[in-house]
This record gives C-alpha cells, structure tokens and sequence, in this order.
C-alpha cells in the first residue's frame, strides 16, 4: 500500500529516486545529424528541417519522467513563444519502451506538445548528442553549434521555485537577438535516460 501511495505522489518519487545531471559536453559542438519518426504524424523529420532561422533547440524528454511532467506547461509555451521567432523547436524520446511502456509512440501522441516530438527508438540519437537525462537541453545557433546546454530554470518537483524557465529563456533571447550567452550555464536534472540493456 505504502508503494502505491509513493507511485500516485510525484514529490515523493523524485525524493526517492536518483537524480541524473546532464553531461555538459563543451561548448561549440556541432548538432548531430538525426531523421526521426514522429508519432503524430506518421512522417519522419531531421535536423535541416526544423532548423529556424537563428537556430535550433534539441529536447531530450518522455512521457513519465516527473520532472518532465512538472515542466511540461513552460515547454508548451516555449514552443508558442518561439514558433515565430526563428528558433526551431524539438522534443525527443529516448527511452527504452519495453522497460517502460509509459513512453510508447502511442502515448507520445497524447502529449500534446506545440513542437515535434520525436521518437529515438534505436537511441543513437540521445547517445550522438551525449545526453543523460530527461529533460535534457542543447540549443544551437544558425551554424548549429551548441551555444547552450543546461537547465531550464532553478524550479524541481519538490521545490517551492516557479516554473518560469528563465535559464533557457535567457539563452534563446540572446541568441535571438545576437547578444553574448552566458557560459555560466547549470545542469540540467532529471531521471536517466532508459538505456536498452544488450
């Protein structure tokens, strides 16, 4: 009983489970290629295709993840903010689905998400851009080169922060509008990605 109750409460599942940092690989490395099935449309999408103008923002995140679930709204809206503003926008998932059926294709589609959300079944994708956790963050400029890998913003599930995703709006308005990004930049936090085990 007492593990249902843990399973039904988001702060206390992410109180007991571990929390996963982003690798923060330097800064300055190109956007990995990818080409990418996406559920809710049936098609396949790649890096050229959802390039915007100034660049473009590469999202590693599922459907379960806690600390997905307790930003998803902001992520909405960033995908809203910036449709028109010349930065591309993408979500992928990586996780193993037969360890975690949670984050299946079908279930990616009730997401709703205002960007693309694509689904990395072979995990080469998540393995070519160093990712480690969900949600996982890597915003590259025109050239795509990361200039941005890191958080969203200082908010957690069992914080008292608001979700406001200043970090990465910080970076994304820079970018935009052709000013110094901070390199100063915090790690992301997350669950791990669900590797498949061979």
């Amino acid at each position: 009983m007492l593990f249902l109750m843990l399973v039904d409460n988001t702060d206390e599942i992410c109180k007991i489970m571990a929390r996963t940092p982003s690798n923060m690989i330097p800064l300055g490395f190109k956007a990995p290629y990818f080409d990418l099935w996406e559920p809710l449309t049936g098609k396949n999408k790649n890096l050229y295709d959802l390039k915007g103008q100034y660049g473009l923002l590469v999202m590693f995140i599922c459907n379960h993840c806690p600390f997905v679930v307790h930003i998803k709204e902001e992520l909405i809206k960033l995908g809203l903010d910036y449709k028109s503003q010349g930065i591309g926008i993408v979500g992928i998932n990586s996780n193993d689905i037969e360890t975690h059926p949670e984050d299946h294709p079908d279930k990616m589609i009730e997401q709703n998400y205002s960007f693309p959300y694509l689904f990395d079944e072979s995990q080469e994708v998540a393995k070519a851009y160093d990712a480690a956790c969900t949600p996982d963050f890597f915003l590259f400029d025109a050239k795509l080169k990361c200039v941005y890998r890191g958080q969203l913003d200082d908010s957690r599930p069992e914080s008292e922060i608001a979700v406001d995703g200043k970090d990465l709006r910080d970076a994304m308005n820079s970018l935009i509008n052709n000013k110094a990004i901070n390199t100063n930049q915090k790690a992301s936090l997350g669950c791990n990605i669900k590797w498949k085990v061979n």
